[in-house]
């Protein structure tokens, strides 16, 4: 792994369609923002020959060519695939966003692989949210290593970055991440800095120098090796401690000498276990070169000590009726059963879902069943549909490459699927199954906006509908008390993809306005009421009199309607004319124009005409008087809490409580969680947390998460009351 004598030339390079799911590997490239994921997988495809010198693909584009706004924004916003080839194994790298808002296209790339590679840039260290992406991993078993990247920036050093990684990942066991190479350092620059050329092998004592462009083994100096001595047996006792052979522990310790391809197989399986975590160093190849630092000893690891489709977790997968259904996990002869983990579009040939093949064969023009994917209440309608398969391609930058078949374990595009969305199931048309769906993060930050212009409005239902079908991240709101079209994203550079996207792919110009809450009206003390509607103008006049009483009652009583009229003063048949009456006033509200809630009206008296009273005048005297009875009121505005969860490490816990109680927000308590994290558990009104999403992530360094739910609504204090009052009428 990575020690071997001879350099593969990585065969044609170019990843096509995988005959059996022994010769795949998917790979998932995490890291935040920087990190150099992008920079690296250029690198392999070019160490693996999948692309040219210049890191061209043949249209004159890269394989970072994949989205017109990452191009604009100079970061990475969605989840990319790359499929190159190494010693007859397709690898499918799999490059996600490592900016926080786009998390859904890391959850994505993380259902779609079998193994993750933790990119950590030596100039900035591991930050609060990688670390949360690699406990994830390690909850779910998956196989995981660290590349050190920017080891040419003036203050990288790779053994204190390795140091680093094994305290952040490592706190379980720290001899678990440990170096496969150590760093061979070139003539040092007037600045003190000696670039790195080339690494050292720990486990064959081989130099590898890629000063030249091109990878050249050699034998170490007898100065050199004193200097491998300490890591190189630290590294031979992690993998003997990971060894599923018992007795070579203390055969080692006893001394006996242990052979290194006993050692290079032992590595290799506790890879594929996903319990020891190897750290290597790569760097993109100067200009001109055809090989970058460490890229072909990172594509040996990946090929040779990665885990096959074979070995991945199965799962679970039901009928559409809910009952369990047990397949052979990644059997290219099994029942079809594929997951649509990105969706997209593309100018030229539309709708693109990037798909993993889990079980079974998909082939071009097959008819699947489309099923849905439980996200209803983010705007994700579900639903249970036939539609026939398209082309079939692996992507390459902005090509994509046919393919007739994928079987299972693999990765690939089909084009035109219009009813599937990210997180629907595929299988056979006569038996369709259904998967468990991944765990997303909910959307927590309110975007609202409305069309800018009539035509605007006319396509921007259509063009919401596609962004969401994209995007299961985001939630679409049509809120029936604001009259809001509400967006909700994971944080602002989200919100400004979703605006730049409502343009420029499907020609929406949007403005965004300010997100309302649902506030609501209710009465603080009792009040009567008289509404008097009379009118005569000739013909058949309108007659009504009633006379009410409104009284408040506890929280999520509601509306409740009492009839006390005594000796018929009103009608039966007009009582309920009065209560609808009522019903509809209090809907439009009867002091800030909000809905009325928690109040008993009570209908005591009242006065009819045997010619001119009727249904409307009813309802229209019904509505008189409890604005009346609101006029003589004291009238309270209901705001609505949200029950809020903080999930921060102990360092912002003083921070997190400070700014909660700072938004009239009440901590109910506080838990300790493994990890070093304390759950903060308060109650918030909701017009203080509208932007929470992002001075939380600015508040710990992206390391804490919270959610929210509708607690209750109650009164909100007097002063923000006037102030919100006095913003309605300015807006009227």
């Amino acid at each position: 792994m990575g020690d071997k004598a001879q350099t593969h030339p990585g065969a044609a390079g170019r990843a096509q369609a995988a005959d059996h799911p022994q010769s795949v590997r998917n790979v998932v490239l995490v890291g935040h923002s920087g990190s150099g994921k992008t920079t690296l997988v250029e690198a392999l495809a070019l160490t693996a020959g999948a692309v040219n010198r210049a890191g061209r693909v043949e249209d004159g584009g890269t394989v970072s060519d994949y989205d017109e706004i990452e191009h604009r924004q100079q970061r990475s916003v969605q989840l990319s695939l790359v499929p190159v080839e190494w010693d007859g194994i397709k690898v499918n790298l799999l490059d996600t966003p490592g900016y926080a808002d786009f998390v859904g296209e890391l959850r994505a790339g993380l259902r779609a692989a079998d193994a993750a590679l933790f990119v950590v840039s030596a100039s900035d260290g591991v930050d609060g949210s990688t670390r949360m992406v690699w406990e994830e991993c390690a909850a779910v078993g998956m196989p995981r290593a660290i590349v050190v990247t920017h080891l040419e920036a003036a203050r990288a050093g790779f053994e204190e970055m390795t140091r680093i990684c094994a305290e952040a990942f490592g706190a379980d066991d720290p001899d678990a991440v440990l170096p496969l190479y150590l760093p061979l350092h070139g003539p040092q620059a007037p600045d003190g800095h000696a670039p790195v050329t080339g690494l050292i092998g720990l486990l064959s004592q081989k130099l590898f120098d890629y000063s030249t462009g091109e990878r050249k083994e050699s034998e170490p100096g007898e100065d050199q090796l004193p200097l491998i001595e300490e890591a190189r047996n630290r590294l031979i006792e992690g993998i003997i401690s990971e060894s599923e052979d018992e007795t070579l522990m203390d055969r080692y310790l006893g001394g006996e000498p242990v052979d290194v391809k006993t050692l290079i197989d032992d590595l290799e399986r506790a890879v594929a276990r996903g319990v020891f975590f190897p750290v290597l160093a790569a760097a993109p190849a100067a200009e001109g070169s055809r090989q970058g630092l460490g890229t072909v000893e990172l594509l040996e690891l990946i090929t040779r000590g990665f885990p096959t489709p074979l070995e991945h977790e199965t799962v679970r997968v039901t009928t559409i009726d809910g009952k369990p259904r047990e397949l052979t996990p990644c059997d290219p002869d099994a029942p079809l059963v594929a997951e649509v983990v990105k969706t997209s579009s593309d100018p030229y040939v539309g709708r693109l879902s990037l798909i993993r093949v889990f079980s079974g064969t998909l082939r071009a023009d097959q008819t699947v069943h489309v099923s849905g994917h439980g996200l209803a209440d983010r705007g994700h309608e579900d639903h249970d549909v036939d539609e026939r398969i398209g082309a079939l391609s692996t992507p390459f930058g902005k090509q994509q490459r046919p393919v007739s078949h994928v079987i299972a374990g693999d990765l690939a595009c089909v084009a035109k699927l219009s009813r599937a969305e990210t997180g629907d199931t595929l299988s056979a048309k006569d038996d369709p199954l259904l998967m468990e769906p991944w765990q997303m993060p909910d959307p927590l930050l309110p975007l609202a906006i409305q069309a800018h212009s009539k035509p605007d409005e006319d396509k921007l239902s259509q063009g919401l509908a596609r962004l969401v079908a994209e995007d299961p991240t985001m939630r679409l709101e049509q809120n029936q008390d604001t009259h809001q079209v509400v967006l909700w994203c994971l944080g602002e550079a989200h919100a400004d993809v979703a605006l730049e996207r409502l343009r420029s792919r499907y020609g929406v110009q949007v403005d965004v306005v300010p997100h309302k809450v649902s506030l609501r009206e209710t009465f603080a003390t009792k009040a009567a009421g008289r509404g008097r509607h009379v009118k005569q103008s000739g013909g058949h006049g309108q007659f009504a009199i009633c006379e009410i009483e409104v009284e408040p009652l506890p929280g999520g009583s509601g509306i409740e309607f009492v009839d006390k009229v005594v000796g018929g003063a009103v009608p039966r048949q007009f009582i309920p004319s009065v209560e609808k009456g009522v019903r509809a006033q209090a809907a439009k509200g009867v002091a800030a124009g909000h809905p009325l809630i928690d109040v008993r009206v009570t209908l005591l008296d009242g006065k009819a005409h045997s010619v001119d009273s009727s249904d409307a005048a009813f309802q229209t005297a019904g509505a008189l008087a409890l604005r009346e009875a609101a006029a003589g009121a004291r009238i309270h505005l209901l705001e609505p809490v949200a029950e809020v969860s903080v999930l921060v490490g102990d360092d912002y816990v003083g921070s997190v409580m400070s700014d909660l109680s700072g938004r009239r927000g009440r901590v109910l308590g506080t838990e300790q969680t493994p990890g070093g994290r304390t759950l903060v558990r308060a109650e918030v009104p909701e017009i203080e947390i509208g932007r929470y999403a992002i001075d939380l992530r600015s508040m710990t360094h992206g390391t804490a998460r919270f959610s929210r739910r509708y607690a209750r609504h109650e009164p909100m204090p007097a002063q923000v009351a006037e102030r919100v009052r006095e913003e309605a009428r300015k807006a009227s």
